[in-house]
């Protein structure tokens, strides 16, 4: 019930959003102490353009075609799945170029992305607490 609410429904999206950035740190961390072993595959973090693509869908009520195999050729409309399904993925970059040892990582990529994911959570706690402030500041105001 409480989700159903704009605020309980942006703090469940924030709730979201700052466990895939600490999620994302943990493999950008793994990234880069692979950084010389041979053959390693970086790993990435996709979660943010799939969430914005299903809000997008739920806001503008939208219907996705789906293709029914266990039926004969129809389509069939259905709801669009909604955000709270939606859980990061953890995929391996096979598609960036490989030093000669195999290994793609880029310590200055990865350093970079540290840093970027950093900011992101650090300005997601600080929209949170922003939200906090402004439900006390109701609450406490006569």
């Amino acid at each position: 019930m409480f989700i159903e609410t704009g605020f309980g429904r942006n703090l469940d999206i924030m709730h979201r959003l700052m466990d895939t950035a600490v999620l994302r740190h943990n493999v950008i961390a793994n990234n880069m102490a692979n950084s010389e072993t041979p053959n390693f595959k970086r790993s990435e973090v996709n979660f943010e353009k799939e969430l914005l693509r299903r809000l997008e869908l739920e806001r503008n009520g939208k219907y996705t075609l789906d293709f029914d195999r266990a039926k004969e050729c129809r389509f069939a409309f259905q709801d669009p799945e909604p955000y709270s399904t939606l859980k990061p993925i953890r995929s391996l970059d096979y598609l960036s170029q490989a030093d000669n040892n195999g290994n793609n990582v880029n310590l200055e990529e990865e350093g970079m992305s540290a840093l970027n994911n950093q900011l992101r959570y650090e300005m997601m706690t600080y929209s949170v607490s922003a939200m906090f402030n402004n439900i006390r500041t109701a609450l406490t105001s006569r």
